[in-house]
């Protein structure tokens, strides 16, 4: 099972972190988006509001001189000639009597202009009153309300900007909140999966590597320690798995396979012949002098003999033959592939010769032993594994009665039935 399908049904530590980040950026972003438009508001209405007075300001400095001599026509000219290409929509010029003297309104141009007005009149202080005064004596009074279109272009204008400004900010916070998501969950996430690698597949050989975050990397490190640790523990057991095995199986004085080992090899080898076509033998293996010599110089030499025996076997068979020791003295070989039973007869000559060295022993003793070997050859001498030994000791014992330090190949009528 996958590390994916373990947390199924489980919130991720990226998604969790991913949407608290971005949730904290974005109420952070929007405040501050919020905050600039207010901001930018409030500016605007502090400069159309000054920009109102100066435009009131000059209009009265112009008409006062058409006041002071009650003229209507000149009024009217100078109202038009400077609320026309400011942002005014409506400008009226009082006598000191109260009598309208001039008046100036810009037309209405549709929905747009209502607009313009509406946001003037929520911005603005309408409509500004200002008196006319001409050497310290007010001499009239004149009404401007001010017009929106300006300020509507540049209310637009500071929200375009403002939501450029917002979809960029917003933009760089998801792009640092993947960057910081991923420099954590990363190395989190190979943390996890060298651990599930390890618990599962016993993958102790696996490291966690490096992290930019220095607590990522330490904890990251640690968990690699313990798996160096694990790893050469897992190698330790392996090894004693493998001594405990080796020693099960084989001979502790030969370092030869045991009688267990050699019956197993042989069953696995006669399951996979051919009866017709493929042959094995079996060679038994007894040695002559063997107890002669244990009695007249002791185990110790009885052993080095033994190990001699073994190694001066194991030198005159092929590489995929097997020799073991059954016990005592006695010994068994197994060759596969046999082609013809003289060959297994060859190499049983080759043993029978290579025992005419002596053996040295301790104290300087060189003794002389010698092997009797029988033969059994899969399948004419036996069809199964215990026939074929059987058929292999019974041709060794012929072949002692024979002539010591000989072979004897079996008869057919030896064979047991299975």
């Amino acid at each position: 099972m996958s590390l994916s399908n373990t947390v199924k049904g489980r919130r991720r530590l990226r998604s969790v972190l991913r949407r608290g980040h971005l949730g904290v950026a974005l109420v952070a972003v929007t405040l501050a988006s919020a905050s600039m438009t207010l901001l930018g508001v409030l500016a605007l209405k502090v400069y159309a509001d000054h920009n109102l007075h100066l435009i009131a300001r000059s209009i009265n400095y112009t008409v006062e001189a058409a006041v002071v001599f009650d003229d209507s026509a000149a009024a009217a000219e100078a109202l038009a000639l400077i609320a026309s290409t400011e942002a005014v929509a409506e400008a009226r010029v009082y006598t000191a009597d109260g009598e309208l003297l001039a008046q100036w309104q810009r037309p209405e141009t549709g929905l747009l202009s209502r607009v313009e007005m509406l946001l003037a009149d929520g911005l603005l202080e309408q409509p500004l009153t200002l008196p006319i005064l001409h050497q310290g004596q007010e001499v009239g009074l004149m009404t401007v309300r001010g017009h929106g279109a300006n300020m509507l272009r540049f209310l637009l204008s500071g929200l375009f900007g403002v939501l450029v400004c917002t979809a960029l900010s917003a933009w760089s916070a998801v792009y640092l909140s993947r960057r910081l998501l991923s420099g954590i969950t990363g190395p989190l996430q190979q943390l996890a999966e060298v651990a599930h690698a390890a618990r599962s597949e016993r993958a102790f050989d696996r490291r966690v590597p490096p992290a930019h975050i220095a607590e990522l990397d330490s904890l990251g490190n640690d968990f690699n320690a313990l798996l160096d640790e694990l790893e050469s523990w897992q190698s330790h057991l392996q090894n004693e798995n493998q001594t405990l095995a080796h020693q099960a199986s084989h001979d502790s004085l030969t370092n030869l396979p045991n009688r267990a080992y050699f019956e197993t090899r042989l069953t696995r080898t006669l399951r996979s012949l051919n009866k017709i076509t493929e042959k094995a033998a079996v060679l038994f293996l007894d040695s002559d002098r063997f107890k002669d010599i244990n009695d007249a110089y002791g185990h110790a030499a009885g052993d080095a003999v033994l190990v001699a025996v073994a190694t001066r076997i194991r030198a005159q068979l092929r590489e995929g033959d097997v020799v073991a020791r059954l016990g005592g003295d006695e010994f068994a070989i197994l060759l596969s592939p046999l082609h013809r039973v003289e060959d297994a007869q060859r190499i049983a000559d080759k043993i029978i010769d290579s025992m005419l060295e002596t053996i040295q022993l301790p104290g300087q003793i060189s003794v002389v032993t010698s092997l009797s070997i029988g033969i059994a050859v899969y399948p004419e001498h036996g069809a199964t594994p215990g026939s074929l030994l059987c058929a292999a000791d019974s041709a060794m014992y012929q072949a002692k009665r024979l002539a010591r330090g000989g072979q004897h190949v079996a008869e057919l009528e030896y064979p047991a039935t299975p």
